[in-house]
């Protein structure tokens, strides 16, 4: 009998932690152009290792090998941010200094603890599930959101921040979280929805419900459009708009948005220009019944902020950020409270749209006694 799947996978993951630890102790490696080639190795070593573990029985999903890569990087990216934070020592010293310096940043170190951690759940999540043949289509756009996020910030503070001049061949590496994640979406776009069957009765019920008798609805309409409000001011604030109040606010609530770095301003930019659009037609979807694309818009909007929020509350408070970008101590629970609120309405939304999808569903199936009289 062998391995199971997600067994092996994380196993394989596992890996990781002699072969940086290996590679650490390489001298050649304090060039970057060795850097990255020995990244491109592994990288391919480990498709093939991936391959030969499942070469009797290979999946019918290529994204299995993608997936099974992936999870290997993202502990990778964990190593990363606990040396980083001084828990660890002599992993990946030399991948930070010669490879990918931003990552030594705090939005580094938080963008690589939530790969090391929740993308980490989610690519032996997925890989379980093409394991077994299951529809991985929620986990899939979840993920989808979360990775596309990440990518939108990462790369682009990268290369318009401080450290625009510090970049290696080592970014390269990077290539692979971007093309792969747009094949994987139209892989995961192509997979049924997986709808709640609920019969014809209910779901006109519940769509005939006017919007005052769903409190829940109501709530997500206010946060979302507190949400898009939000967006647009923090995006202007990081635009340098010379309004008193986004001048007030970036100096006595969010100094961080002004770190060179760039990260918090590119972070501001997809969130006005990305998300305020999906805010926008999710408000439509609530109030409008039968808009079945709510369930996917929802998850990669879950995913998005999430992510994104994870990575800019704890950037805003970590030691690594200068302390004169940090939140002041005297609106310090404000901005966390505002943070968590803006990060968590998504993940309600998801939640609702997804459990008691009723409201969603385009066209509703006909009853049984409907089929009966129309057959007699």
């Amino acid at each position: 009998m062998g391995i199971p799947v997600p067994t092996g996978a994380a196993l394989l993951s596992l890996t990781a932690f002699p072969v940086s630890y290996f590679v650490n102790t390489v001298s050649a490696l304090e060039d970057p152009n060795s850097i990255f080639v020995v990244g491109v190795l592994v990288l391919l070593a480990l498709s093939t290792a991936a391959y030969l573990q499942v070469r009797n029985q290979p999946p019918r999903d290529p994204l299995f090998y993608a997936f099974t890569v992936f999870a290997f990087t993202s502990v990778i990216d964990l190593i990363i941010s606990l040396e980083a934070d001084g828990f660890i020592s002599g992993f990946m010293s030399f991948y930070m200094k010669e490879g990918e310096p931003y990552l030594r940043t705090s939005y580094g170190v938080m963008a690589c603890y939530w790969d090391g951690s929740v993308h980490y759940i989610l690519y032996l999540m997925l890989i379980s599930a093409i394991g077994q043949g299951k529809n991985y289509r929620h986990t899939g756009l979840y993920w989808l959101g979360s990775i596309m996020t990440s990518m939108l910030v990462l790369i682009p503070g990268s290369v318009i921040g401080k450290f625009g001049s510090l970049i290696r061949p080592a970014v390269l590496l990077n290539i692979p979280y971007i093309f792969i994640p747009i094949w994987a979406g139209v892989k995961i776009f192509g997979k049924p929805k997986m709808v709640p069957q609920s019969i014809a009765d209910q779901i006109t019920l519940e769509q005939k419900k006017p919007l005052y008798q769903r409190p829940l609805d109501l709530v997500l309409i206010a946060y979302l459009l507190f949400a898009i409000v939000l967006s647009i001011f923090r995006g202007l604030v990081a635009l340098d708009c010379p309004l008193e109040s986004c001048f007030n606010y970036i100096y006595q609530y969010e100094p961080y948005l002004k770190d060179p770095v760039a990260y918090p301003k590119v972070m501001m930019m997809v969130y006005m220009f990305y998300c305020v659009p999906l805010f926008g037609v999710s408000v439509i979807g609530l109030i409008k019944p039968g808009c079945d694309w709510m369930l996917d818009v929802s998850l990669i909007l879950a995913g998005a902020l999430a992510q994104g929020q994870f990575t800019h509350i704890f950037s805003s408070y970590h030691s690594m950020t200068p302390y004169t970008y940090r939140v002041p101590d005297g609106t310090w629970w404000t901005v966390l409270i505002l943070n968590l609120i803006y990060g968590l309405g998504p993940q309600l939304l998801a939640y609702r749209c997804c459990y008691y999808s009723d409201f969603f569903v385009r066209t509703a199936p006909k009853s049984k006694e409907e089929n009966d009289k129309k057959h007699q």
